[in-house]
């Protein structure tokens, strides 16, 4: 019995079965170091070792295809917790509270000069861009008339298409971007990130609005820290 089944194993080796295949064709368990044992002596001829070889990545790319879609059923399942955990949170967004995400804001991203005469925030991600203005708008009463833009940018860069793309963006007048700086030191450096749109240095001509997002973000800042 014991060399009917090692005949068989070998058998189904050289035909170019990998050691699971065998094992769910002989109907046993056999401990791949026994397979083994078996089959270090054998000798392939090329066709037998092409077969085999394709049998092994055939195998393994279905393992890593089951093994992609159980980590996307996993993160699908992870992230759809983080929803459930976090989304009843967007009721909070009263005024006040968006004030607060505004300084902070600011604090992270924003200029910080006390001897200009306007806020200035820069980024090169349109979603700040966009949720600073949001922001704003929902804070204060904004006169967009008193927006400014300037985008700075690498030398290789494409500047018209870059002001059309922030004008997209923010929905503010060509007329109130200041001319565009391109950064010298970037000459005969290619841009690798192919969907870098440069910095928008986003300017509104109101310091109040400045000293009240500081000193709310101070204030902030000690509340959390030192207590009240």
């Amino acid at each position: 019995m014991y060399t009917d089944l090692k005949e068989r194993a070998i058998d189904l080796r050289l035909k170019g079965n990998t050691y699971s295949d065998i094992n769910k064709k002989v109907k046993r368990a056999i401990p791949k170091g026994t397979l083994s044992e078996w089959f270090k002596h054998l000798h392939f001829t090329k066709a037998q070792k092409h077969l085999l070889q394709q049998n092994v990545d055939i195998k393994l790319i279905k393992a890593q295809h089951k093994a992609h879609l159980i980590n996307k059923r996993r993160q699908i399942k992870y992230l759809r917790g983080l929803r459930d955990k976090n989304l009843h949170l967007m009721s909070f967004l009263n005024t006040d509270v968006q004030k607060l995400l505004l300084c902070i804001l600011y604090l992270g991203e924003g200029a910080k000069t006390k001897s200009t005469k306007h806020l200035s925030l820069g980024s090169s991600s349109s979603k700040i861009i966009q949720l600073y203005m949001s922001l704003l708008s929902k804070c204060f009463s904004i006169d967009r008339s008193k927006f400014r833009i300037r985008i700075q940018c690498r030398a290789d860069q494409d500047i018209k298409n870059l002001e059309r793309y922030w004008h997209r963006i923010t929905n503010i007048s060509r007329k109130q971007f200041y001319p565009t700086y391109v950064d010298k030191r970037t000459i005969n450096k290619p841009t690798i990130k192919k969907d870098y749109k440069g910095v928008c240095a986003l300017m509104y001509f109101d310091r109040s609005i400045q000293f009240e997002l500081e000193f709310l973000a101070e204030s902030v800042i000690k509340y959390l820290t030192m207590g009240r």
